[in-house]
């Protein structure tokens, strides 16, 4: 990634290449107020920042609000910091009021390049050179958002996971224009509100986490489309299986502990034929294929005793918060 000076005249931040950071940011600007944008303006409210939020559509402050008052009581247990309530938040209309007087910006328009890079064009001519603007996106690369920005510098990637105002994890990361400072600033910013920050340090599509479970569900699918499995026995394969591990320790320390004494050396010593044995009978399903889909959706549903999806994700919801607390532990 190349230094912001290397890069091109007008990438420069300021003449002291400062970002504004944990000291500084008092005022957050959301841009798009859709779940994923909203799930960000309740954890920034959650954290006691103040929140203006920008978004066209008719029926998006309604629908913000609301969103924010059912996002408040899972706000409450895991903790709010001091001066953190939903009346901190605004709402605007116009881009330019919106983000008047922001010390930090998170944008989540719609996943199309050319509404992103027309946004982000807006963006830069709007902030000053030391506001970080953070994306979202959950696939494009920031290469291609901040050429058009002035001061593209200081654009960077902050993926989250859904429930954003719940989940812990944040991918950070930059484009080809990126100073790795801006990506510093945003990790510092993103830990202190008790975010769980990981770096992808070349741009790929997709990202980590969703490159992960994208390779997972490819599987998954496959089982269940040449069956070898129901869509039941999948989910229960991995919950009582290697998710519970893997919700203390990740892959790759699972795979370490697993190999004895030895370690990942010895667990790979002893396993990676195997592995890659069974790489060579992966197939990629036909995931467009209409009788596919219905066939998955039906699984789906009578897995789930056909319970109403907002029952599932309730309880969803209050799994993981009891989770997220075990954890904390």
């Amino acid at each position: 990634m190349p230094s912001p000076k290397s890069a091109s005249p007008n990438s420069r931040a300021s003449d002291t290449g400062a970002y504004r950071g944990l000291d500084q940011i008092r005022k957050v600007g959301v841009v798009g107020a859709g779940l994923i944008g909203g799930g960000w303006v309740a954890a920034f409210l959650g954290r006691g920042y103040d929140v203006s939020v920008q978004d066209p559509s008719a029926d998006a402050e309604a629908r913000l609000r609301a969103q924010v008052e059912a996002a408040w009581p899972a706000l409450e247990s895991l903790g709010l910091s001091p001066g953190a309530s939903p009346d901190r938040l605004t709402f605007h209309a116009d881009l330019a009021i919106a983000l008047d007087g922001v010390d930090f910006v998170q944008e989540n328009a719609p996943e199309r390049p050319d509404v992103k890079a027309e946004l982000y064009a807006r963006l830069g001519d709007l902030l000053p050179a030391d506001v970080i603007i953070a994306s979202s996106t959950s696939g494009l690369p920031i290469s291609l958002l901040q050429r058009d920005c002035r001061h593209p510098q200081r654009c960077v990637l902050g993926h989250p996971f859904n429930p954003v105002h719940m989940m812990p994890l944040v991918e950070l990361g930059g484009g080809e224009l990126t100073d790795p400072a801006a990506i510093d600033t945003a990790t510092d910013f993103y830990v202190a509100m008790g975010k769980e920050p990981v770096r992808l340090h070349r741009e790929i599509v997709g990202h980590i986490a969703n490159r992960l479970t994208s390779a997972m569900f490819r599987e998954a699918v496959s089982l269940v489309a040449e069956g070898y499995a129901t869509v039941a026995d999948v989910d229960r394969a991995i919950r009582f299986g290697p998710a519970l591990k893997w919700a203390v320790q990740g892959q790759f320390t699972t795979f370490h502990t697993g190999g004895g004494d030895a370690g990942m050396e010895g667990f790979l010593r002893h396993f990676a034929p195997g592995i890659m044995n069974r790489w060579r009978t992966m197939t990629d399903p036909d995931l467009a294929d209409p009788a596919l889909q219905t066939k998955l959706t039906a699984q789906v549903i009578e897995a789930n005793g056909h319970r109403p999806i907002a029952d599932i994700a309730r309880h969803q919801d209050a799994m993981v918060l009891r989770l997220l607390r075990a954890l904390s532990e």
